[in-house]
C-alpha cells in the first residue's frame, strides 16, 4: 500500500457525494420512479425516498432547477418520529456544483413535509472551459499554507457559494496553517486564477481525560490478542499518531494516569460509546455518520489542542502536559464535528458557518455529558472545564458565552467573528431551549438579548437535542444563523406540534438571542388543544422470553385534556405490547408491557408508541435489546478466496431464516491479509440493496485477522446474502478465509 497520510483520505471525501449510488432527479419524473413507488409499498425508507425523488422532479418549492442542472439523490437517513431526510446533490451541466445541495424531509408514508435547497436555479449562464489550468489553481491554493504536506489534482467544479456561480477549481492541500495542522478545500476561480472560497476540513477543540476512573468499555479480542477496537460499533477505535489500535495481551486497559496514552483511549472510547448510545437512544441516529458507522481515534497529538480533520478525531494535552485531552465533553464535541459533516450540505463556509459548525460540537458535548451522567463529571454546560487548558477553566460557557468573552446575542459582526466566538449565539439558545432562563435547582440563570421575551421556560435538553438534530438534517451548506432558526422551527412542529410548548420555546429562545424572524418560517401557535407524550425508562434490555415495561406518561401542554389511544410498531417477531391502561386522559399515564417469546431474535429495536386524540397523534421510541441467542440465525461460508492487487472477489451465504433481518445483522469476516486499510468490503442483502461495511484508506497498514460489524438493514432475512471484497491498493494481497452473518 502506497498513499498520501492525509490527502488520499480528504479527497475521498470531498468526492463521496458523487461516488456513491445516486438516483437522477431532472425536470422530470426519473425512469422507473413510479415503478419504484409501487415496489416500495412494504419499505417505510424506500416510500419516503420516492417521495423525495417525486419532488425533486417537480421542482417542488425551492427545488426548481434549469434544464442544465440536475439533483442526484445521495443518502436517505432516518431520524425520529418515523422521518427520514433525503439529501440531494446537484449538477450543472455535468459538473459537481458546491453549494448546490437539497434536502427533502419525507415520513415513511411518502408524504413530503418540508424542503430545503442551499441556492436556487441558475439562471444565468456559466462557463464550463476554464482558462486556469489545473496545475496554477494547485498552486495558488497551496499559498493558503504555512507548510504543505500533500496535494491532490483538483477537481473542475460551479461554486455556488456567493453572490453568482462561477466555474472553480476545487484543490484540496494538507499541511501546517497558523502552527496546526490543516486540510484545506480551496476554489481557485477558473477564470481570474484568484482564491474565490475555502474552508479548513480540520475543526479544533481542547478538553482532558482521566478523570471517569474504572469504566466498561467495549473493544474486539479474546485469549491474549486484543485491541481497542469496538467490535459493536463499526469504525470506533483507538490508538496513537500511526492509526493503528493499541493492542494488549489482556483486556485490561490503561494506568489512569493523566500522561498514559491507553489512559486516555480509554477516555476518548467511553466518551464515543455514550455519545453513540445518546444519539441512538434519544436523538434516533444511527452511528455517527447516520448510517450506522464511526470514526477513529488518535491520541498523543503533541500540541495543547484536539480536532477533527474529516477522517479522524485526534487528540492533544493541557499546557502544562499534566492531562489528555479526552474528556466526555471534548471528545464529544470532535465527533459533533463530524455529525455536521455527515449530515446534508456536509461543512459550509465562512466564519457564521464555522461557528454553527463549532456551537455544534459543544451542543453535543452537553447532550454527551448529560446522557453518561458520570459523578466524576457532572453535566453543567461548560466546555472543557476539566482541562484547565491554560490556567483559566473552561474555555466557553453555553449559558452565557459572554463569560469568556464570547457573544451571547447574534448581530451582524457575526460573519466576521472568528469561529470558537461566533458559536456563543448557538451555544446560549440551546441553553435556553433545553433550561430556560432561570431553571433553579441549582443550574445557573441564563441572560436574555435586547428586545427578547422576559423569561424563556425549557423543554429539557433531551426534547432540545431531538429538535437540533431535525434541524441538522435539514442543513444545507449555506447555512447562517436564520436557517438554524427555519430549520429548528421546522423540526419542533415535525415533532411536537405546532401548538406545542416545544414549538413556543424554541421560538422564544431564538427571540432571547436576537436572531430574528425569518420570512416564511413556520409558526407556532398556541391556540387548539394538544398534548405530549414521554416514556420513562426509554430504553431495555431482555431475553428472549423475557418481558419489558416502561411508563407511558401524558400531559396537557395547550387546551382542554383529551382521550388518548395509545398503540406500539416496530416489534419484533413473536414479541407483543400491551398497555394499562389502552387510553388514557391527557394528564394521564399508562404501563406499557412488551413481552418476547423463545424465539424472537436478539438484536435492538427501536418500538415505535403512537398516542392519538382528537388533535393529532404523537410518538415517542423505545429502544428495546433483545440479548442471547435465539438460534437458527447464524450463516457461515467457509471457503476460502484469494484476494490479488486490485481485484474484486464475492462470497455468498444462503439464509433460511424466517421473518425479516434482525437490524443490524452482525458480520464476522476473517481475512488473512496484510493491509486492511487496502480493502473496502461491502454486503449485499437479498433484495439487492448494497451497504458499506467497510471502506478503504489509511496511512498506514495493519493485519485484517477477524473483525465484526453491525450493519443497519431493512428487508427479508431469507435469501442470498453476498460479501464482496475489493482491494484498492498493490503490494499487498491476502485470501478471505471465511464469513458469518446472523440475520
Amino acid at each position: 500500500m502506497r498513499r498520501g497520510a492525509l490527502l488520499a483520505t480528504a479527497a475521498a471525501l470531498a468526492l463521496a457525494g458523487l461516488a456513491a449510488p445516486t438516483t437522477e432527479a431532472a425536470a422530470k419524473p426519473p425512469p422507473g420512479s413510479q415503478e419504484l413507488v409501487r415496489s416500495a409499498a412494504a419499505d417505510p425508507a424506500q416510500r419516503a425516498a420516492a417521495a423525495a425523488d417525486q419532488a425533486v422532479a417537480s421542482g417542488l418549492d425551492d427545488l426548481r432547477v434549469t434544464p442544465n442542472e440536475s439533483y442526484r439523490r445521495s443518502a436517505v437517513t432516518a431520524g425520529a418520529g418515523g422521518m427520514y431526510y433525503v439529501s440531494y446533490e446537484r449538477t450543472y451541466k455535468g459538473l459537481p456544483m458546491v453549494g448546490g445541495d437539497a434536502v427533502v424531509v419525507a415520513d415513511g408514508n411518502g408524504r413530503v413535509r418540508d424542503t430545503s435547497a442551499a441556492s436556487g436555479a441558475t439562471t444565468l449562464g456559466v462557463a464550463t472551459t476554464p482558462s486556469v489550468s489545473a496545475a496554477s489553481a494547485t498552486e495558488t491554493a497551496k499559498t493558503v499554507l504555512t507548510r504543505v504536506d500533500d496535494s491532490a489534482a483538483p477537481r473542475l467544479v460551479v461554486l455556488a457559494w456567493g453572490h453568482k456561480p462561477r466555474l472553480a477549481w476545487e484543490a484540496v492541500v494538507s499541511g501546517i496553517a497558523a502552527g496546526h495542522p490543516s486540510i484545506q478545500h480551496v476554489f481557485v476561480d477558473a477564470a481570474t486564477g484568484e482564491i474565490a472560497d475555502s474552508y479548513d476540513q480540520v475543526r479544533e477543540g481542547t478538553g482532558t481525560g482521566y478523570y471517569y476512573g474504572t469504566v466498561t468499555i467495549n473493544t474486539s479480542g479474546s485469549g491474549t490478542s486484543y485491541s481497542l477496537t469496538d467490535s459493536t460499533r463499526s469504525g470506533l477505535k483507538c490508538g496513537g499518531q500511526n492509526g493503528s489500535a493499541y493492542t494488549g495481551t489482556d483486556d485490561a486497559w490503561g494506568t489512569g494516569g493523566g500522561t498514559n496514552l491507553e489512559t486516555a483511549c480509554v477516555d476518548a472510547l467511553y466518551a464515543v460509546q455514550r455519545e453513540w448510545d445518546m444519539l441512538s437512544s434519544w436523538l434516533g441516529r444511527n452511528g455517527i455518520n447516520g448510517s450506522g458507522g464511526g470514526f477513529p481515534t488518535r491520541v498523543g497529538l503533541a500540541d495543547v489542542n484536539a480536532y477533527w480533520n474529516g477522517s479522524y478525531t485526534n487528540f492533544g494535552h493541557s499546557q502544562d502536559n499534566a492531562r489528555q485531552a479526552t474528556s466526555i465533553d471534548v471528545v464529544a464535541h470532535e465527533f459533533g464535528h463530524a455529525i455536521f459533516q455527515t449530515t446534508p450540505g456536509a461543512a459550509g463556509s465562512g466564519n457564521e458557518n464555522g461557528g454553527i459548525n463549532e456551537g455544534t460540537g459543544d451542543i453535543f458535548g452537553a447532550l454527551t455529558e448529560a446522557y453518561a451522567n458520570n459523578p466524576n463529571d457532572a453535566p453543567d454546560y461548560q466546555v472543557g472545564e476539566l482541562v484547565n487548558l491554560v490556567g483559566s477553566g473552561p474555555i466557553r460557557y453555553m449559558y452565557n458565552p459572554s463569560l469568556a468573552g464570547d457573544p451571547n446575542c447574534y448581530s451582524s459582526s457575526i460573519p466576521s467573528t472568528e469561529v470558537h466566538s461566533a458559536a456563543g449565539p448557538l451555544n446560549h439558545w440551546f441553553y435556553l431551549l433545553a433550561e430556560g432562563s432561570s431553571p433553579g435547582g441549582g443550574k445557573p440563570n441564563s441572560p436574555i438579548c435586547s428586545g427578547g421575551p422576559s423569561s424563556v421556560t425549557g423543554i429539557s435538553i433531551q426534547k432540545a437535542g431531538k429538535i437540533y438534530m431535525g434541524a441538522l438534517q435539514r442543513k444545507t451548506s449555506t447555512w447562517k444563523y436564520a436557517g438554524v432558526r427555519s430549520a429548528s422551527l421546522a423540526a419542533a412542529v415535525e415533532l411536537y406540534g405546532a401548538s406545542s410548548a416545544e414549538c413556543a420555546a424554541t421560538k422564544a429562545a431564538w427571540n432571547a438571542v436576537g436572531v430574528p424572524v425569518q420570512s416564511g418560517e413556520p409558526s407556532c401557535s398556541a391556540s387548539g388543544n394538544d398534548f405530549s407524550l414521554s416514556l420513562s425508562p426509554t430504553a431495555g434490555t431482555v431475553a428472549p422470553g423475557s418481558a419489558a415495561t416502561t411508563t407511558v406518561s401524558t400531559s396537557t401542554t395547550s387546551g382542554s385534556a383529551q382521550s388518548v389511544a395509545l398503540t406500539a410498531s416496530g416489534l419484533p417477531s413473536g414479541a407483543t405490547a400491551s398497555f394499562s391502561p389502552s387510553s388514557v386522559t391527557s394528564g394521564g399515564s399508562s404501563t406499557l408491557t412488551i413481552a418476547t417469546s423463545a424465539s424472537t431474535p436478539s438484536g435492538t429495536y427501536p418500538v415505535t408508541i403512537t398516542g392519538t386524540g382528537s388533535s393529532g397523534g404523537h410518538t415517542a421510541t423505545y429502544t428495546l435489546t433483545v440479548s442471547g441467542s435465539s438460534g437458527g440465525r447464524t450463516f457461515t461460508n467457509g471457503t476460502d478466496y484469494p484476494i490479488n492487487d486490485l481485484t474484486t472477489i464475492t462470497s455468498p451465504i444462503t439464509s433460511t431464516a424466517s421473518g425479516n433481518a434482525v437490524s443490524p445483522v452482525q458480520l464476522s469476516v476473517t481475512i488473512s491479509h496484510t493491509c486492511a486499510e487496502d480493502l473496502r468490503i461491502r454486503l449485499q442483502g437479498p433484495n439487492g440493496t448494497w451497504y458499506t461495511v467497510k471502506s478503504s484508506g489509511g496511512s498506514s497498514c495493519t493485519s485484517f485477522g477477524t473483525r465484526t460489524y453491525s450493519v443497519a438493514v431493512t428487508q427479508a432475512a431469507a435469501g442470498t446474502w453476498t460479501l464482496e471484497v475489493r482491494d484498492q491498493y498493490t503490494l499487498d494481497t491476502g485470501y478471505l478465509d471465511s464469513w458469518s452473518i446472523t440475520v
